[in-house]
């Protein structure tokens, strides 16, 4: 599905950011003076973001070392292989190839990638009924054309559901619209009952394919963190720059650095892990406030035989929205592993956290079995994720809810006192909720202090 499609016509060219030299050129800004190699930084977080500053600074000749709280580098770049395949619990696609800097990064990683057409699909209503792709396509037509004018009757502190469901109340409970507002908006841009009504639209996207990774997102992570000081299971509690060192404080211990790069995701800024003394600017506890946090959670199935379409997609529209109602052929890039993924989002999303493997499966098969028959086979194999109670993320990525203005998310990359620097896709205007914002304010922030010397 690609991110903000309805925007996409209205580029007039390709982003700026594109042009960002990789993250192993050398930075040729040596204004300033001084001795890059007598300066000391510390990462908090070796997510994507984290990473990328870390390489970039090492390769300028700074000091580096990252605190990651968990076992494993890559934050939301997490690929579970229990099954023998690739399962990537947080980033799958890369979002548009042309220019995109994912893209090349993949390729030096050695990430291998698969073409996802969206075309590539059927969708079944209630009952097994399989929808005509005339009546699919000229609604989703139809849904283009409306987020193409529902701004004009946006208001500041109205939600993109509360206006839309008074401008359409006749497609509030059809499923198929469900189902577009569903994985069309929800999956990429956020809870639609928070969902700002002026902003939905906002964000860049990169033009191109998309392309799904088939052996796990997180060898970009892997071959970034090659060759850096990565301290694991290192969690983060304090970060105190009253002084002229800053100092860190994890596991109960304290470490000093001359600057400092928070990387984790908003999630966590939101819910306080980190005490900040002195205490952050108004300015940023106010943007950390108001910029929303969506929740997708996705959950992989195996079977020793498919019985499945031979498509790509297989969209199911069931009265709940949010619910179980996109289905991705994980056999069409492994053509020998029988496997679907689905997914939950928003309130349906945290609310899956709280149910039992046996429910989630439960409900899944409700749906697989109305579409394909009560004889099909149940599961040999389930994976899932719980992304709204990780500690390490509380939510999947950000979006523009009521009441986010779109400096929030330059307020949240400002930096404090040059010494306190922030990075993660939260902190990009322009490429907010995607793995190459959050690669890119890495970039960013590494350059802020390069820029220092």
């Amino acid at each position: 599905m690609k991110r903000r499609v309805f925007i996409k016509d209205a580029l007039t060219g390709l982003p700026s950011l594109i042009l960002v030299p990789t993250i192993l050129a050398s930075s040729c800004n040596n204004s300033g003076g001084g001795d890059p190699t007598e300066k000391t930084v510390i990462v908090v977080g070796a997510g994507i973001s984290g990473l990328s500053a870390a390489k970039k600074l090492k390769e300028t000749g700074y000091k580096v070392v990252l605190f990651e709280s968990q076992d494993k580098v890559g934050g939301r770049l997490k690929s579970n292989r229990s099954l023998g395949v690739a399962f990537d619990e947080g980033a799958s696609w890369i979002h548009g190839i042309n220019g995109n800097p994912i893209t090349n990064l993949a390729q030096q990683a050695g990430m291998l990638t698969f073409e996802t057409i969206d075309e590539s699909r059927k969708s079944y209503d209630i009952g097994g009924k399989l929808r005509s792709n005339k009546a699919y396509d000229d609604a989703e037509d139809e849904l283009y054309d409306i987020l193409d004018t529902l701004l004009e009757s946006g208001k500041s502190d109205q939600s993109f559901q509360s206006v839309f469901n008074k401008l359409y109340p006749e497609k509030v409970n059809d499923r198929l619209w469900k189902f577009f507002l569903s994985t069309y908006l929800t999956f990429d841009l956020g809870d639609l009952d928070k969902l700002s009504s002026l902003l939905y639209n906002e964000g860049e996207v990169f033009d191109g394919s998309e392309k799904i990774a088939t052996n796990g997102y997180d060898t970009i992570a892997t071959y970034l963190a090659n060759g850096l000081d990565i301290k694991l299971n290192q969690k983060v509690t304090k970060i105190d720059y009253t002084s002229s060192k800053v100092k860190v404080t994890h596991n109960g211990g304290i470490s000093e650095a001359d600057y400092v790069i928070v990387t984790v995701p908003l999630g966590v800024l939101k819910a306080n892990v980190i005490e900040f003394s002195p205490e952050l600017p108004n300015t940023k506890t106010t943007a950390i406030q108001k910029v929303g946090m969506n929740c997708v959670n996705k959950f992989l199935l195996t079977w020793n035989t498919s019985f499945w379409d031979d498509v790509q997609y297989i969209s199911y529209t069931p009265e709940t929205r949010d619910k179980f109602n996109y289905f991705v052929n994980v056999k069409k890039f492994h053509p020998t592993v029988n496997a679907l993924m689905t997914f939950a989002y928003a309130d349906y999303a945290r609310q899956s956290e709280t149910m039992t493997d046996a429910k989630i499966l439960e409900e899944i098969m409700v749906h697989l079995r109305d579409i394909y028959g009560s004889d099909i086979p149940e599961p040999t194999n389930f994976l899932r994720t719980k992304w709204q109670s990780n500690e390490n993320a509380f939510g999947a990525y950000s979006y523009t809810a009521v009441g986010t203005e779109m400096r929030h998310f330059d307020d949240l990359a400002e930096e404090i006192n040059n010494r306190v620097f922030f990075a993660g896709e939260h902190t990009d205007s322009d490429y907010f909720s995607t793995v190459h914002g959050a690669h890119l304010s890495g970039i960013r922030e590494a350059d802020k202090i390069i820029d220092l010397r």
